[in-house]
């Protein structure tokens, strides 16, 4: 391996994952964390360990600040996981300037794919097929409503540099595309930066397909299947599966093949993926690609045996692909839950708070990603998922029957989580009769009427914190 020591310019269950792969490498680990993050699980499994910020935000999400940090404990390599500055260009050209290997593509193909407009563009010279749509972005509210007349509604309101389910809004009329015109500007620009938009008809109902490539600096491109992530809401995805179990053979050599073609036409070099929307006709369309690990990379671990994020450091190290499509088979299905603390039943409100007891989920075919510890206090300050429970087995009614008995294996007290919801998912019969796509959710509000019983274990808690409070220990 040719690194010697790299950051981890992440936080959360990912820096763990990261570090777990830098220790099978051989290479040191070095995470950074917020006052907020000082007992963050990352920071225990790092070789080493750093604050970068009081603030729970600002040490995250400055590019200087994170590879300076890089520089100052003799790092070769910087790793930024997803979410914060992942899809960042100007990382990835700090990074270059600096002589920091930036595990990613280059600051190019980040800023040509990270920009929507542009990568619609990169699909249509690749003969990628995209949804219908403006050619640029939107000059003003008068074009938007123009180019829907041309379209057709309902259609997407989209942020050109949005991702994460943020910056889009549904207009299904006139008045709506109005409504949410300055609204969806005014988001973008929050969020990213940028008060760019375009238009794209609304495909309703689709099923949500995105396929995992690998590149390497000499121009090789492998696929490694897809993902239907079609369980979501409100364009946050909840559940991930791998492969798709609503795709035949056929299909799935099809799109993998697209999403080569999208890579290869951007020069495209380390871990992406390419996400496509699925109509009900059957045919599929580019959405955007993603330059960077997704949270869903693990199911596709375990089906096909390839470890994603060494891939990703090996790659950066200036290996060849070692690996040819015709060498990368999938077997049996897998099934990623992201464990949120959120409460469903109240509009899926972040429950913060502290980790009174957590029991992982085991036996065959279960593997848990996580942040969290019992006693663990999950801050306010940042995503509200603390855990990510993965699934594999041989076929579909068998990786439901797994997927239910680990849900009911793993048990966090202290906060509210998506467990008790996702159980409801796994016994809805369209869910089982694997036929279901981005309306699933909003379709079954009743999934949402479930039992809150407590179990005898969170009784005892309940008892013990009260016997500790009494006695004022």
């Amino acid at each position: 391996m040719a690194f010697r020591k790299l950051l981890i310019a992440n936080r959360g269950e990912i820096a763990v994952r990261i570090a777990r792969a830098c220790h099978e490498l051989g290479v040191r680990s070095v995470a950074i964390y917020s006052e907020a993050d000082k007992y963050s699980l990352h920071v225990k499994k790092a070789d080493e360990a750093y604050r970068i910020s009081q603030d729970p935000l600002s040490g995250y999400l400055n590019p200087h600040h994170v590879v300076n940090m890089a520089v100052e404990t003799g790092c070769d390599a910087l790793h930024p996981g997803y979410g914060f500055l992942s899809e960042n260009a100007e990382l990835a050209a700090i990074c270059a300037q600096r002589g920091v290997a930036f595990v990613g593509p280059s600051a190019e193909a980040i800023a040509a794919m990270g920009d929507k407009t542009r990568a619609r563009q990169t699909a249509i010279a690749a003969g990628v097929p995209v949804t219908p749509g403006s050619e640029g972005n939107l000059e003003n509210v008068e074009d938007a409503v123009h180019q829907a007349g041309e379209i057709g509604y309902p259609v997407m309101l989209k942020a050109t540099s949005g991702g994460g389910g943020r910056g889009i809004r549904r207009c299904d009329n006139e008045k709506e595309l109005r409504q949410n015109y300055d609204r969806v500007i005014s988001e973008a620009t929050k969020a990213f930066g940028s008060a760019e938009v375009f238009l794209e008809k609304c495909i309703i109902d689709p099923r949500h397909i995105e396929v995992q490539i690998l590149a390497d600096n000499q121009g090789n491109v492998v696929h490694l299947y897809e993902r239907d992530c079609s369980i979501q809401r409100r364009n946050q995805k909840l559940i991930e599966i791998a492969p798709s179990p609503q795709l035949e053979d056929q299909q799935r050599e099809y799109i993998g093949n697209l999403a080569k073609r999208v890579a290869e036409g951007c020069g495209y070099a380390n871990a992406g993926t390419v996400e496509f929307l699925l109509d009900h006709d059957g045919s599929f369309y580019f959405m955007e690609m993603n330059t960077r690990v997704q949270v869903e990379h693990t199911i596709t671990e375990e089906i096909t045996g390839i470890d994603i994020i060494k891939a990703q450091i090996r790659i950066a190290a200036g290996e060849t692909l070692w690996l040819r499509q015709e060498d990368i088979a999938y077997r049996g299905f897998a099934a990623q839950f992201r464990i949120n603390a959120e409460d469903p039943k109240n509009g899926f409100l972040p429950s913060f708070g502290r980790i009174s007891r957590y029991y992982s989920a085991g036996g065959p075919g279960v593997r848990t990603d996580a942040n969290m510890y019992t006693g663990y206090e999950i801050p306010p300050y940042y995503d509200s998922m603390c855990a990510k429970l993965v699934v594999w087995a041989t076929e579909w009614p068998e990786l439901i029957a797994r997927s239910r008995r680990a849900l009911n294996d793993m048990a966090i007290y202290g906060v509210k989580t998506t467990i008790p919801y996702y159980q409801q998912i796994l016994g809805h019969p369209d869910f089982q009769a694997a036929s279901f796509n981005t309306g699933f959710v909003e379709r079954n509000p009743q999934l949402l009427e479930y039992s809150t019983k407590t179990r005898p274990e969170s009784i005892a808690t309940a008892i013990a914190a009260a016997i500790a409070a009494q006695a004022g220990l």
